[in-house]
Parts: structure tokens; sequence; C-alpha cells
């Protein structure tokens, strides 16, 4: 392990109680996980992508610290919207005192709002649909299926983008992974702007759905990787925000030990989650990691840390830990 850099030693000398101390605490137990030969799986919920933790998210899949990550529609899209449209994006500081009607005026001029941040319509939307339908189209005619990060990975992977490109690509965590082809989850991604789009076109009898993989094949695919990387040391689970990204391959487990009967698989080896969602009634973002261990998930010696913070401030703090910044 080499020698940590300003960002780690300020994070080690002043985050010593409370959640500051949660977040050392869980960086110090994923780089253990790590050198003990553990895999990583990192789960992506929010907007992630829009915050722009791909300048972190990056550099930790190029490093091989990140070994799957599953997300939600919009984070897998929203990478490479910033990527070929950031120049265009538009942000509102004062987003707590906006009016309907200086809401409605972002819609008229195309902009669709999280948060602090805009999204321009026509330069991103509209952009990759463009040239996702193109990779769709050849997939249809062909007769060809593929899960919806492969038909991401296979756009980024023609250079079609590039001429776009306006941040430094290597901030961009979809073309770091549509580069070591990093296994993707994308659970729910009919929910998503290009999952809207591609149902429009089958709806328009262009597509066939079938063109696009599902949810059940993605479910599927999981089952055959979790056993043949759980081996040794195991797989961890660190979940940035809740949802249907950290639900959906979190579920693995116990389908395969409860339903499939395979009762040598071994439990998520490592569980941490980043979440604004305090302790509340019946929601899975805000129910406490001991929980996970009655739905078997989880083991009872299973480390786990839940940070309850914005994962904005917290992730990168700990991605840079994990690379000695």
């Amino acid at each position: 392990m080499t020698t940590k850099g300003p960002i780690s030693q300020f994070i080690e000398h002043h985050y010593l109680h409370f959640n500051a101390a949660a977040l050392v605490d869980a960086a110090k137990g994923y780089e253990t996980h790590l050198l003990e030969g553990g895999k990583m799986m990192v789960t992506l919920a929010g907007a992630m992508s829009t915050a722009e933790l791909g300048k972190s998210l990056a550099e930790m899949i190029r490093q091989n610290k990140i070994h799957i990550i599953s997300c939600t529609g919009a984070n897998l899209e929203e990478d490479i919207m910033n990527l070929v449209a950031h120049n265009s994006y538009k942000r509102v500081p004062n987003y707590r005192d906006l009016s309907p009607q200086e809401e409605w005026d972002l819609l008229e001029n195309h902009y669709n709002r999280v948060t602090d941040t805009c999204i321009p319509e026509e330069e991103a939307f509209r952009r990759l649909q463009s040239h996702l339908y193109d990779v769709w189209n050849k997939a249809d005619k062909s007769g060809e299926r593929y899960f919806p990060h492969e038909f991401m990975y296979q756009m980024l992977n023609s250079g079609v983008l590039e001429q776009y490109y306006e941040i430094d690509p290597k901030d961009s965590w979809m073309i770091a992974a549509a580069e070591k082809n990093l296994p993707i989850i994308v659970p729910g991604w009919e929910d998503s702007t290009m999952g809207n789009i591609f149902a429009s076109y089958c709806i328009k009898g262009e597509f066939k759905a079938t063109t696009t993989k599902g949810g059940i094949e993605y479910m599927m695919w999981l089952a055959d990787w979790y056993p043949k990387k759980s081996t040794g040391k195991g797989v961890g689970f660190f979940q940035i925000g809740g949802g249907i990204a950290g639900d959906f391959p979190i579920c693995v487990v116990p389908m395969l030990y409860q339903d499939m009967e395979m009762h040598d698989i071994p439990f998520w080896s490592y569980f941490c989650q980043i979440s604004d969602s305090t302790t509340s009634y019946g929601s899975y973002s805000g129910a406490v990691p001991n929980e996970k261990i009655t739905w078997g998930k989880l083991d009872i010696n299973t480390p786990k840390f839940i940070i309850e913070s914005d994962a904005t401030i917290v992730a990168p703090l700990i991605f840079a830990y994990l690379l000695g910044m």
C-alpha cells in the first residue's frame, strides 16, 4: 500500500467522530477487502452522474477497485450526456427559490432540472438519441439482442461521439467502463430517458421490445456471475443511495440460496451504504444494514457501514482515500 496523499491525511486527522468517522471506517474496510483479494460492486442511485462523480469513479474503475456496477438508467445515460453536452448545462444555485412559473420557463427552454443542474434537451437527450437509434436499429434488423449498457458501450467504442466531447474523457466513468468492458447491471432501465425513447420506437412499430434485454435477464446474468466471483474473500457491496440500483443486485444472494437452493452461496462480504435517507418506516433506502440479515443478504459477521450524509460529498472522499490521494 502506497503512502497516502494530503486528502487522505486530512481525512484521517480530522474525520474522527459521527458520520465523519463512519466514512473513514468504511473507506478502510473497503481497502482491506480489496487487499485481501475481494471484489467490489458499486451501486449508483440518484443523479450521481449529473453530479459528475465520474471525476473520481472513472479512476476507481481504471485502477481495478470496482469490479461491477449496478446503476439506474439515468446514471448510465447522464454520464454520457455530461460528456457530450457539458458546456450547455445550466446551473441554478437558487433552485430552492424557484416559482412554478420559473420551473415552467425552464421546461419551455428545454431544460430538465436535477436539483441545481439543468440538462439541455437538444444537446444531451437528442444527441444521444440520434446515435443510439443507429445501434438499436442495427441490432433490431439483424435479430440481435443486447443489454442497455452494451448498446451504450457499442456507441462509445465506435467513436461516433468523440466529435462532441466537452469534458476530458478521463472524467467519464462510462468511457472507463467501456474500455474495460466492465459488467454493469441496469435494473428498471425502462424509466430512463433513453428507455422511454426506445419504448416510443417500439410503440410506433419501428423496433421490437425484445431487442433490448431486460431485468429478468440481468438477474439471470448476475446469478451466473456472482458464484464465480464470490470465492475466496468474496464480493463486497458499496451502495450509493438506495432504490432499485441497490435492492435489485443485493437480492441475488437470497435468490440463489433460497430459490435455487444453492446452499454454498456466500453472503455479500462487505456492505456500506451512503444515504441521506435516515432510518424510516418501511423503506429500503432508510433500512439499517442489520435488517438485511433477516433477508439473507448479509451475514452476522459481514462488515457493515452506513454513512447518513450527502453522497456527492462522501463518495468522492472515500474514492480519494482508496486512490491514495
